[in-house]
């Protein structure tokens, strides 16, 4: 099951390597790794340490005039246990950044005001987070904000008089002042219990307190905060939302937001997109699809609300198209109506004639432009893990961040037809120019219905291929989703590689970038072809490179990676050992227990008691007699997605099956693990317990 964002090519399988060696032609960075077998033996494994070590670059915004781009990096300190963000700038044409903020605290998302001589961001470095604006020339942050319940993620009004915020505060509260006082008597207040009579009531690693997430504007002297949405809905929407959900009109007047307000959340996927004029009133709702819509973008025109839609209501992994709502007639048409892809960010080019977007294929990432008239959306960039793409004010240049297995988010820039790609960050090149990283390779077999499906493969460090070496499968999660050609901070397929293991990946069905239709097949059969796709995987890449050694192999996997270590537990003895982290043991109890019920409904045809027959068949619950495999079991206190009680009934059955087991359990973890040092656990004992059986 998965935090979110998340596609069927059925080719032939000589066409599928065709495709493989032409894309592999076509990445961004046909460089990496490919070094000089000097250079490659001076070169050492990662560790957690220099994994966490990495500065994690983030959200990329370029100034009005086109000359700067404003970033974020983020570095963890394990002894500290914490991490820290801080704002820095650099050149459109590279060379030597600038850090804009130096707070021990966290600074993050910068927005350029539109005369571009500041900078709006987030800090936390007064204890809750706030809104401040620092010069661009540098000098004290000016504090805006100072609201009892925090203020985060501002955006500038047009005219650049005002800010654009989010903030929680209890909806029947009209005064800051209201809000703080019932914070108080919360936190005072000796009773902890909840009286809950409504779903849902708690959500991914979180209780609700009755507070919501609500827009407010402020004047930038500080002066004038008013909540723009007073009512008893989240806006933006708790779950399924996009990568900004909320903007302003380009003339200042009106404000575009998602928000969802059906009665039972958990069971509902219809957000939908809502308008306001800036001095207040009622929403006037301007999306009437009953699934997902999201990720509101005025066009610089002011003519047009580009935005994503989902098609089926409750199906949170269904294809989402690139719709345009037209302000003056109010007619909705989609633009990507034959793309058999799903839309994820979108940008306007500056004369508003055409969109750029990013999609999902296979294991990356690439951009299309597409016409405000219609046709086909044409590929202009391809290759690695791009994300967050922005457009120069002369509509000239792109600017992105992208990575790979063996390389850490950097920011790029493209002319505008995607040629001249350059490199305008090295914030880990000292880092990674140590170690040993071996790029991601693909390979593709027949799986399931007779359908291609790809495999992938990262090498261990210093790998000699006339050796053999342990293999780790690893499964991803979802099940919507997909192992791409990122540097995964968590499962991180280098980490993996390390100790000297080859590292297998398959994306069976089920898995996105591949066509909605290969997505699709996964609903209603969990254990069906996945677990017949990861086999011929598996049983393809033992058969195919002899480097890998088939006597020594384990598995690992989370969330529905998990699940499919539980059920492959109960399936079959192939595997030296398993990892099992958050994942679902008993398809009953983890309904029950989930924040997210429309998602469960979705996957499994209905409740518990209306179709028990298809949770009972694929339930790892009812397979314990046959469990023999060596597994270490994982799992976060703090999991709502997946209840620490799955991770719990699945450690029993081990036990009481007398397989040989341990419980890794987080008390202040959720579905991820998150905190530095809670890390460098996982990964010792995750490693650790791999190392123990596979060279047995």
């Amino acid at each position: 099951m998965k935090p979110k964002n998340i596609r069927w090519r059925s080719v032939l399988l000589w066409g599928a390597v065709l495709l493989c060696a032409l894309r592999s032609q076509d990445m961004l960075f046909a460089q990496i790794g490919a070094q000089p077998v000097e250079s490659r033996l001076t070169k050492r494994a990662i560790t957690v340490d220099d994994l966490w070590a990495m500065g994690r670059v983030s959200d990329p915004q370029i100034s009005p005039d086109g000359k700067w781009i404003a970033y974020t990096v983020t570095y963890y300190d394990m002894e500290k246990n914490t991490g820290n963000s801080n704002i820095w700038v650099v050149s459109v044409n590279g060379g030597k950044p600038r850090q804009l903020t130096t707070s021990s605290k966290a600074d993050f998302f910068p927005r350029w005001s539109p005369d571009g001589k500041r900078i709006a961001f987030t800090s936390t470095r007064d204890g809750s987070a706030q809104i401040y604006v620092i010069s661009i020339d540098g000098g004290e942050a000016r504090k805006v904000t100072a609201l009892s319940t925090g203020a985060s993620s501002a955006i500038w009004s047009p005219d650049g008089t005002s800010l654009l915020f989010l903030s929680e505060s209890y909806p029947d509260c009209l005064t800051d002042s209201c809000n703080a006082a019932r914070e108080k008597a919360q936190q005072s207040s000796k009773v902890k219990a909840r009286l809950i009579d409504h779903l849902m009531y708690r959500q991914w690693n979180r209780w609700f307190d009755g507070k919501r997430s609500h827009l407010f504007l402020i004047n930038t002297d500080g002066t004038g905060v008013r909540d723009m949405t007073p009512w008893d809905y989240d806006i933006p929407p708790i779950d399924l939302g996009g990568s900004t959900d909320y903007a302003f009109s380009p003339d200042g007047k009106e404000i575009c937001f998602t928000m969802n307000t059906d009665s039972v959340i958990t069971l509902s996927t219809n957000n939908d997109l809502f308008t306001i004029p800036v001095t207040g009133g009622a929403p006037r709702r301007i999306t009437e699809n009953k699934a997902n819509d999201n990720q509101p973008a005025y066009s610089p025109d002011g003519k047009y609300i580009a935005y994503r839609a989902a098609e089926r209501p409750g199906f949170e992994s269904d294809r989402l198209q690139l719709m345009l709502y037209n302000r003056v007639t109010g007619e909705t048409r989609s633009l990507t109506s034959n793309f058999d892809r799903s839309v994820n960010e979108v940008v306007w080019a500056p004369d508003s004639k055409s969109l750029f977007f990013t999609v999902q294929e296979g294991p990356y990432y690439s951009v299309y432009r597409t016409s405000v008239s219609g046709g086909s959306p044409k590929k202009v960039l391809s290759g690695g893990f791009i994300r967050n793409l922005r457009i120069s004010p002369d509509g000239k240049f792109l600017v992105f961040q992208n990575e790979h297995v063996n390389f850490p988010t950097e920011i790029f820039r493209a002319d505008i037809d995607g040629k001249n790609v350059q490199q305008l960050t090295f914030t880990n090149a000292e880092r990674v120019a140590q170690l040993d990283l071996k790029p991601l390779e693909s390979f593709w077999f027949i799986g399931a219905y007779g359908d291609s499906v790809e495999g992938l493969i990262v090498k261990p460090p210093l790998f000699d291929p006339k050796k053999k070496y342990p293999v780790v499968f690893l499964v991803h999660g979802g099940p919507q989703g997909a192992w791409e050609d990122d540097f995964h901070y968590r499962w991180n397929a280098e980490m993996f590689a390390s100790p000297g293991y080859v590292v297998v990946m398959v994306n069976f069905h089920g898995s996105t970038g591949y066509g909605q239709r290969f997505t699709d097949v996964i609903s209603g059969d969990w254990g069906g072809a996945p677990l017949e796709d990861l086999m011929k995987g598996l049983d393809y890449a033992l058969a195919h490179f002899s480097y890998m050694d088939s006597t020594r192999v384990a598995a690992a996997g989370a969330s529905y990676g998990g699940y499919m270590i539980n059920w492959i537990a109960g399936h079959t003895n192939r595997f030296k050992c398993l990892v099992s982290h958050d994942g679902m043991f008993n398809t009953v109890s983890a309904y029950g227990t989930t924040d997210e019920l429309w998602f469960n409904e979705w996957e499994f045809k209905g409740t518990p008691w209306t179709n028990r027959s298809l949770y009972e068949k694929f339930s790892p619950s009812n397979f314990v007699q046959n469990f023999k495999t060596p597994t270490l079991v994982v799992h976060g206190q703090l999991d709502y997605r997946l209840d620490v009680s799955e991770g719990i009934q699945m450690f029993t059955a081990l036990q009481r099956q007398r397989v040989p087991s341990k419980f890794l359990y987080f008390p202040d973890e959720g579905h991820f693990v998150l905190k530095p040092q809670n890390a460098r656990l996982w990964w010792n004992t995750v490693l650790g317990w791999i190392g123990d059986w596979i060279q047995r």
